[in-house]
């Protein structure tokens, strides 16, 4: 496995951008030296939280950013939802629902969630 140290993913994430390290600083509140102590091997790692920030700052993948993993450039996909955003499901019935809706293809996923919204906004019937 080819690994790439924490701190040449900020770099490249940085040139990527096309950003100094001082126009990286200003974008995510930073001091300019602070970004070169994250992109120097032996330099301090950035919370998590911040790498958050730099990834959206730079617009690449957080996932990639954070672990190695995954692809490098952040896809701007509307029904994408951020894992920050997401919401952890405990109901064997939403469960079911929730993989059943991720099965399907983009056309039923739409008529499934028209159908669920017509429901839900014609006063439909909650839980049973």
């Amino acid at each position: 496995m080819n690994y790439i140290k924490l701190s040449t993913r900020i770099r490249i994430a940085r040139q990527r951008a096309q950003l100094s390290q001082k126009a990286l600083a200003s974008r995510i509140g930073v001091s300019r030296g602070a970004v070169a102590n994250w992109e120097c091997p032996q330099g301090a790692s950035p919370a998590t939280s911040r790498l958050e920030v730099i990834a959206h700052a730079a617009g690449v993948c957080f996932e990639w950013l954070a672990t190695g993993r995954g692809p490098v450039a952040y896809r701007n996909d509307p029904d994408d939802i951020p894992a920050v955003e997401a919401e952890l499901v405990y109901d064997p019935d939403e469960m079911r629902l929730l993989a059943a809706f991720r099965a399907a293809g983009r056309q039923m996923q739409r008529l499934l969630l028209n159908m669920v919204e017509a429901q839900s906004a014609s006063g439909g019937q909650g839980r049973a």
